[in-house]
């Protein structure tokens, strides 16, 4: 096994961190606005999160770090190709993260009520565009043999993204109910559990089409290289037993099923796109892989060392903080934010 492999999984790793930890993020941000009924319920919808979030973030930051560093041209063909997408998408993370410090810094209902709309926005955008862009990934883009991404937006635009989209918005939402639940008490925890069941069959039903829809759109399960054997089935059987833990109120399960889900399914993406790393709709001898796009052997060999040493460094201080705000909350709690 060359480094281009390594660092391929390596990165995959690092998108399944983000997706996961990230992923309740965005779906507790949706459903601030639904399930918090006053300003004291919405602070502690908030405050579950409210240590964590900024530092779920750094997952996405190393792994563009990473893609920019070990595969230089595959990060200059998506940030360029996906431009408009990837600033609305930052814009969106800018204000969710100035949402989460100003909107307690005024007693008034009037401005706590717009940043709480403004978390949703600023979460609902990056749930529904992660989607979009990783189908555009693995459906292929119009890129020439220069790289160049020759589309324009609404390119990326197309059905099948677009079902895409919504299947990692309602996944992401799920798993942000199933997350309150684990984080709540009382009527807050009661809300959670309802809107995780009302959640469970439409992600259900959306994730299934998405993979039905993705058999005649891509060539993920067909392809040229890895077949992606059974993470897809356990990806969709975690899924389908969602529902009968949730009527067993078995949400701790239940958050580990959803987990589960999202990382088989961001392990069969990037097992239906190796080597490759980006698809051309144009031609198939145009599209980007871990050898045409990578940097030379020395570049990643430097990045091999530094990340044997700092990656455990930062898992065990992640580890450490949920650890640390393990207990559950209330209206009644100390709220910071």
């Amino acid at each position: 096994m060359d480094l281009n492999i390594i660092w391929f999984i390596l990165i995959t790793i690092l998108f399944i961190g983000f997706f996961f930890l990230e992923g309740f993020d965005y779906g507790v941000g949706i459903l601030l606005p639904f399930l918090g009924k006053d300003d004291r319920s919405r602070r502690a919808v908030i405050n579950t999160i409210g240590p964590h979030w900024d530092g779920n973030e750094v997952w996405l930051l190393t792994a563009g770090g990473a893609s920019f560093a070990a595969f230089p041209n595959w990060y200059a063909t998506m940030f360029s190709g996906f431009y408009l997408a990837l600033v609305v998408m930052l814009l969106a993370l800018i204000a969710r993260g100035v949402a989460f410090e100003y909107r307690s810094k005024k007693e008034d209902k009037v401005w706590r009520t717009r940043w709480d709309w403004v978390i949703f926005i600023s979460s609902f955008i990056p749930a529904l565009l992660w989607g979009v862009a990783i189908s555009n990934l693995i459906r292929g883009v119009p890129i020439d043999e220069n790289m160049n991404f020759t589309g324009n937006f609404f390119t990326l635009l197309n059905p099948y993204s677009l079902v895409g989209g919504l299947a990692s918005l309602a996944l992401f939402t799920l798993h942000g109910a199933l997350f309150l639940s684990l984080k709540l008490t009382d009527e807050l925890l009661d809300n959670a559990r309802k809107t995780a069941k009302k959640l469970w069959l439409p992600a259900t039903v959306l994730l299934f089409a998405y993979v039905i829809y993705g058999y005649f759109e891509t060539d993920m399960f067909s392809k040229l290289g890895v077949n992606p054997g059974v993470t897809p089935i356990i990806a969709g059987a975690a899924l389908l037993s969602v529902g009968y833990l949730l009527k067993i109120q078995k949400e701790g399960w239940a958050f580990i099923m959803t987990a589960l889900t999202i990382t088989f399914s961001t392990i069969t993406v990037f097992i239906g796109l190796f080597p490759r790393v980006m698809v051309s709709s144009l031609n198939p001898d145009w599209s980007l892989t871990i050898y045409n796009a990578s940097s030379s052997p020395y570049t990643l060999q430097v990045m091999s060392i530094v990340a044997l040493i700092f990656v455990p460094i930062v898992l065990g201080y992640q580890i450490w903080t949920y650890w640390v705000f393990r207990k559950r909350l209330s209206t009644k709690s100390k709220l910071e934010y």
